[in-house]
């Protein structure tokens, strides 16, 4: 029996909304379909104070408010803090993980990526399902 929710609120964040659907669709894939989207940090901040989320997955590269701030932005919010937060970016740059790690992220994904890689970030990060 899984511990995990898998209708649990989850909201991706990415200002390509090519990837936004390829995320959605490799959620669904493993089962996740209570999936909301946000197409910059500024509207994610917002979309995360209205509702309550369990994960965020997001972009690191955004235009004006990255995936970073976005992260450091939740961190700092009491509200937010406690989220579960998984960085997705296209360069594995050692400094890139390391700024992530000491802003608290939970995960990190380099893309591109599949389904099965997403499962196994989701996994270290909310248990087995």
């Amino acid at each position: 029996m899984s511990g995990v929710d898998m209708n649990m609120p989850i909201l991706i964040v990415d200002d390509y909304k090519t990837m936004l659907r390829i995320v959605r669709n490799l959620l669904k894939q493993l089962g996740f379909d209570n999936v909301d989207e946000a197409t910059d940090g500024s509207q994610a901040l917002q979309k995360l104070r209205a509702k309550h989320y369990s994960l965020v997955i997001s972009d690191w590269n955004m235009e004006p408010m990255s995936g970073l701030q976005l992260l450091k932005e939740c961190r700092a919010d009491a509200q937010l803090k406690d989220i579960s937060f998984i960085m997705v970016t296209a360069e594995s740059k050692t400094e890139n993980v390391i700024a992530a790690k000491q802003a608290g992220v939970n995960n990190y994904i380099v893309k591109p990526f599949n389904a099965a890689t997403l499962k196994k970030k989701l996994t270290a990060v909310l248990g087995n399902f």
